[in-house]
């Protein structure tokens, strides 16, 4: 890792996963106990855990950091012009969370002049810490992973987190491209981008999606050699919100983006 980054990004690195550790020594002790669960007004989930997570990742931001920006999926926005901005989802996953299905993790990803530089993506449940750095490295317990080659729609396993969260025509889209693909599988969270940097998937479709959810994401799957876009093919930006299209390789990428584009 010393060798392919530069000093300050390892630094930045490490105190990411330094706010992981804080993130998932919180998450553990709540996973001891069944959730409190609120609805918020877009009719998610959000638990005492999630709150008590992003409080602690921002006091622990504000005491380091202080000139940074923060994007947070529970407290909001400050400071997001900066050129460093840390993007924060404290459980990603809560119905799953909720659920006890293990595929929620801890997302702090740091943008860099508005765009995806560093990412973690945290299990706690499963105890595996994914990190990465945009078109650098990225890592899994302390694992080098990459995405793997797959150059046909026909040989590619897919992923979507929630189909119900697309509108009608993003819907119309995202089966016609699942039509074309080996198999498509439902569910993961943020841990089916994690699979998909690890070299087990190759695309990711997913909608209705916040900064907070695809930064870190993004940063670790760039990372490995993937790519993440809109589904027009924009990079993906602190302004974005809506579709997201992550695939391990640029020529699959192209294939996957003709297809939505063309329905």
């Amino acid at each position: 890792m010393e060798t392919r980054i530069d000093a300050e990004t390892k630094q930045l690195l490490e105190f990411a996963e330094t706010l992981a550790e804080a993130g998932r020594e919180i998450c553990l002790e709540a996973m001891k106990h069944d959730p409190k669960v609120q609805i918020k007004p877009d009719n998610s989930y959000v638990t005492e855990t999630d709150l008590a997570i992003e409080a602690r990742l921002r006091e622990m931001i504000d005491s380091t950091y202080p000139n940074h920006g923060v994007f947070g999926e529970e407290y909001g926005k400050r400071n997001i012009d900066q050129d460093y901005v840390w993007v924060l989802d404290p459980i990603d996953g809560t119905a799953a969370f909720v659920a006890g299905i293990p595929v929620y993790g801890i997302l702090i990803g740091l943008a860099r002049e508005g765009k995806p530089y560093l990412g973690v993506i945290d299990h706690p449940a499963t105890d595996q810490r994914w990190i990465g750095v945009s078109g650098a490295m990225a890592l899994m317990n302390g694992r080098e992973v990459r995405t793997r080659p797959c150059s046909t729609l026909a040989n590619a396993f897919l992923t979507n987190s929630n189909p119900d969260f697309m509108d009608q025509q993003e819907s119309k889209r995202f089966h016609a491209l699942r039509k074309q693909v080996q198999y498509t599988q439902y569910g993961g969270s943020c841990y089916a981008y994690a699979m998909l940097a690890t070299g087990r998937t190759d695309l990711a479709v997913d909608a209705a999606l916040d900064p907070v959810d695809i930064f870190a994401c993004a940063a670790v799957i760039e990372g490995a050699g993937g790519t993440v876009t809109d589904w027009d093919g924009n990079t993906i930006t602190l302004s974005w919100f809506g579709r997201v299209l992550a695939s391990g390789s640029q020529s699959l990428h192209e294939k996957a983006l003709a297809f939505l584009s063309k329905v």
